[in-house]
C-alpha cells in the first residue's frame, strides 16, 4: 500500500474515531465512578527539590503584619523576648506563659490560679495590660521626671520604663532611675533593667492608663 493510500485511510479513520469518542464519553471520566484503585500513587521527589519548593512556598505565603512602634508592637516585641510568644511555656524558674509572669505578680492583679492562667491566652493578654497599668501608676512620678533624659547612655522613654518594670518590678526601676543607672539589677538569665530600657524604648504606650488597683476580670 502506498504512503498516500495510508494517509487517505488513517486520517479519515482518526477523525471518525475522535468524533465517536466525543459522542460517547468514557465511563472512567464520570466523577461518580472514578477510582484510584490499582494506580501507582507513591511518587518521590529529590530532597533538594523539596526544600527549594518549601522555601519558595514559605517565602511567598508568609505574612507578618507591621506593628511598628504601636502598643501591639510593644506587647509582641516584649513577648518574643520573654518566651518567643509561647502562651504555654514555663521557664526553669517557674515563670509562666507568653509574658513570663511570676505567681506573686499575678496575685497583685487578682490571679490566684497559675494553671488556669497558663492555659488561657485571653487571661494572659489581660494580665499584661493590667500589670502595665499598675506599674505605670507606681512609676508615674518617675516617668514624668526622667522621660526624655539620658541615663547611663540610654534615652529614657515610658515604654522602656514599663518594659523594665515588667522584667524586674517597678521598685527596681525606681532604683535604676534615681541612682542614675548605678543600681542596675539583672535577672537570672542576664537581662538587666538598663537593657530593657534601651531595647523597648520609643513604643507608644499612651493607651495604658495608670491604675493603682488594676485587676484582671474575664
Amino acid at each position: 500500500m502506498s504512503l498516500n493510500s495510508v494517509k487517505n485511510f488513517v486520517i479519515p479513520f482518526t477523525i471518525c474515531l475522535l468524533g465517536a469518542l466525543a459522542l460517547y464519553p468514557s465511563p472512567s471520566l464520570n466523577p461518580e465512578t472514578y477510582s484510584t484503585e490499582g494506580l501507582e500513587l507513591d511518587y518521590n521527589i529529590s530532597e533538594e527539590f523539596a526544600m527549594m519548593t518549601q522555601d519558595y512556598t514559605i517565602e511567598q505565603s508568609l505574612f507578618t503584619p507591621h506593628l511598628g512602634k504601636s502598643f501591639e508592637g510593644f506587647k509582641e516585641a516584649l513577648a518574643f523576648k520573654e518566651s518567643r510568644g509561647n502562651y504555654f511555656t514555663v521557664n526553669t524558674l517557674g515563670y509562666l506563659g507568653k509574658y513570663q509572669f511570676g505567681a506573686e505578680t499575678l496575685k497583685l492583679i487578682g490571679i490566684y490560679t497559675p494553671n488556669q492562667f497558663l492555659y488561657n491566652p485571653e487571661l494572659q493578654e489581660k494580665a499584661f495590660v493590667a500589670n502595665a497599668e499598675r506599674n505605670k501608676w507606681v512609676l508615674r512620678k518617675d516617668i514624668k521626671r526622667f522621660e526624655g533624659k539620658k541615663i547611663a547612655g540610654v534615652k529614657i522613654t515610658e515604654s522602656g520604663i514599663l518594659a523594665a518594670a515588667h522584667l524586674a518590678g517597678p521598685g527596681n526601676v525606681k532604683k535604676f532611675l534615681r541612682s542614675f543607672g548605678t543600681n542596675n539589677l539583672s535577672d537570672a538569665y542576664g537581662s538587666s533593667v538598663k537593657y530593657y530600657m534601651k531595647k523597648f524604648s520609643g513604643y507608644d504606650t499612651s493607651t495604658i492608663t495608670p491604675d493603682k488597683k488594676a485587676r484582671v476580670t474575664l
